[in-house]
C-alpha cells in the first residue's frame, strides 16, 4: 500500500511515518506540508492511500478533495483535531478519520479496516461509492465550493451573526478563539485551525500559532529581528509575522519579501 502524508506539521508527519513502519503492507511514497502540494502530490505520486490533515494552510483537506474532484481522489484516511463538525460528517458518510494526537491502536485499527474493505490499491479504477461520499461529505461540512461568509458570535450579553469582512484578526485563547472586529470583540469555542478551515484562505493568514490576520486589515509590515515581521493593522496594534509561518505561506504572495 502506498501511502501519501499530507500534513503542516513536521512532528504530525514523522508521527504518522513511525506509524506506518509498524504496518507490514505499507510504504510512504511522499510527504506534502500544504494543500496545493498535496493536491499535487496525487496527480504525481497516484497513492494508494492519502492520510489527509484536515487543516492545512493554502487548501485545507476539503479543499484539497475539491480541488481533484471525488472521483479522482485515492482512498482517505482524514486526520483531524477537534473539529466536531467535521467528525460526524465523517461518521454519517461512513469516512474514516483519525483524532489528534494519533494512539497507536487507533492508527493500527483504521489501517486494517481499509485493508480489509479492500479499498487501497485501486486507485486505477472508478470509485463511486467513495466519491459519492465525499461529494456528500463536502456538502456536510459547509464546502460546496465557498468558505463561511458569516460567524455565529458571543460577546458574553448576545449572539450575533457577523460577517468575516468585518473580522480585523483573531487570537487564539486556549479552548477558544478571540474576534477582533473594529472595536468589538467576540469569543468562540474551538481551536484557532478548526476555525481558520471554515475561511477563505484568499483573505486570512496565519501569521503565528496564536494570531490570525485578515489581509485587508493590515496596513505595513515591516522587517523584525530574526526573519520575523511586525504586522501593523489598521487599528494600530501590532503582531508579529513569525519566520516559521512566513517561510510556509509567503510563496503565496509571489516571492520572497527583502529583509
Amino acid at each position: 500500500m502506498r501511502v501519501l502524508i499530507a500534513d503542516d506539521e513536521p512532528p504530525a508527519r514523522a508521527k504518522l511515518r513511525r506509524l506506518l513502519a509498524r504496518e507490514p503492507d505499507a510504504e510512504v511514497v511522499g510527504e506534502a506540508a500544504d494543500g496545493e502540494a498535496t493536491v499535487a502530490a496525487i496527480e504525481t505520486l497516484r497513492p494508494d492511500l492519502v492520510l489527509l490533515d484536515v487543516q492545512m494552510p493554502r487548501l485545507d483537506g476539503f479543499g484539497v478533495v475539491e480541488r481533484l474532484g471525488a472521483m479522482r481522489m485515492p482512498p482517505v484516511i482524514f486526520v483531524t483535531a477537534h473539529d466536531t463538525h467535521a467528525i460526524r460528517a465523517f461518521e454519517v458518510h461512513a469516512l474514516d478519520y483519525l483524532l489528534k494526537p494519533v494512539s497507536p491502536e487507533r492508527f493500527h485499527h483504521a489501517m486494517t479496516r481499509l485493508a480489509a474493505s479492500g479499498a487501497a490499491g485501486e486507485t486505477a479504477a472508478p470509485r463511486p461509492g467513495l466519491a459519492g461520499r465525499l461529494d456528500a461529505l463536502l456538502q456536510a461540512v459547509g464546502r460546496s465550493g465557498g468558505y463561511a461568509g458569516q460567524l455565529l458570535v458571543e460577546d458574553g450579553r448576545r449572539a450575533l451573526f457577523l460577517r468575516v469582512e468585518r473580522i480585523d484578526r483573531l487570537h487564539a485563547e486556549r479552548n477558544y478563539v478571540r474576534v477582533v472586529a473594529g472595536a468589538e470583540s467576540f469569543r468562540l469555542r474551538g481551536t484557532l485551525a478548526a476555525l481558520l478551515a471554515r475561511l477563505d484562505p484568499g483573505q486570512f493568514l496565519r501569521i503565528g500559532r496564536s494570531d490570525v490576520v485578515r489581509l485587508d486589515a493590515v496596513k505595513e509590515l515591516h522587517p523584525w529581528s530574526h526573519g520575523d515581521y511586525r504586522v501593523v493593522m489598521r487599528d494600530g496594534t501590532e503582531l508579529t509575522w513569525s519566520r516559521r509561518y512566513r517561510a510556509r505561506d509567503e510563496r503565496v504572495f509571489g516571492g520572497h519579501a527583502s529583509t
